[in-house]
């Protein structure tokens, strides 16, 4: 079974639980909104994604894009249904519920915030039965298939300590490396791109892929 996006029912979703908060204006600025939210935050990142209700309004945008799709195509390529996924650095937990719906096991991991309670609240309005693990407080388990972090590590202050993290605990890694760019906001960190992409063939390359002109997607064997 393919993965599919639905970009009408990520944004009817979001609607129906901000209700009358909900601002369709929000959903088309969502990157000024992040920018101002950051900057209340005087650069305080750590602070900023632990309580950002912007994000939620950009996680959703960029969910229906639909940029993510090639991403989870390799992984359904490498790892078939029903495996065990772990969605590391989840946020509102778009691609695990897509992949959820082709039928995988998947637990989802990240920092407590708004965006896993409106996952949280997503899984519960469309019955479905899935840990969602605080990286602050509870202990991730291991044993999965794959774990797995799309258009995360531009945003955490150690990306080896995260791919550490992810390794320990999956047969398999999948991630994706951004090359640098002018554009990029500043919630983006550079990344030591070629030593990601060779830590990934040393480990065992199961699939580089070079997709929208900057972003290394790898998904490797864990050296763990």
């Amino acid at each position: 079974m393919s993965v599919l996006v639905d970009p009408q029912r990520e944004r009817e979703e979001l609607q129906a639980y901000l209700g009358s908060t909900y601002e369709e204006e929000r959903l088309r600025t969502y990157a000024a909104q992040v920018d101002a939210e950051r900057a209340a935050h005087a650069g305080d990142d750590a602070s900023f994604y632990r309580v950002s209700c912007a994000y939620l309004y950009d996680l959703t945008a960029f969910a229906m894009t639909g940029t993510k799709l090639p991403y989870l195509d390799a992984l359904t390529q490498a790892a078939p249904s029903p495996a065990r996924l772990l969605d590391w650095g989840c946020g509102i937990g778009s691609d695990g519920l897509a992949l959820m719906a082709a039928g995988y096991d998947v637990a989802f991991a990240d920092f407590a915030n708004p965006s896993t309670a409106y996952l949280e609240w997503r899984l519960q309005r469309r019955d479905l039965a899935a840990p969602v693990f605080d990286l602050d407080r509870d202990e991730v388990p291991g044993d999965f298939d794959v774990a797995y972090a799309f258009d995360v590590l531009e945003h955490v202050e150690d990306p080896w300590a995260t791919l550490a993290a992810m390794e320990t605990r999956a047969r398999l890694v999948a991630v994706n490396v951004l090359e640098p760019d002018a554009r990029d906001t500043p919630l983006h960190r550079p990344l030591p791109v070629d030593a990601l992409v060779a830590h990934a063939e040393r480990s065992g390359t199961v699939a580089h892929q070079f997709l929208h002109g900057r972003s290394h997607l790898l998904l490797y064997r864990s050296p763990a």
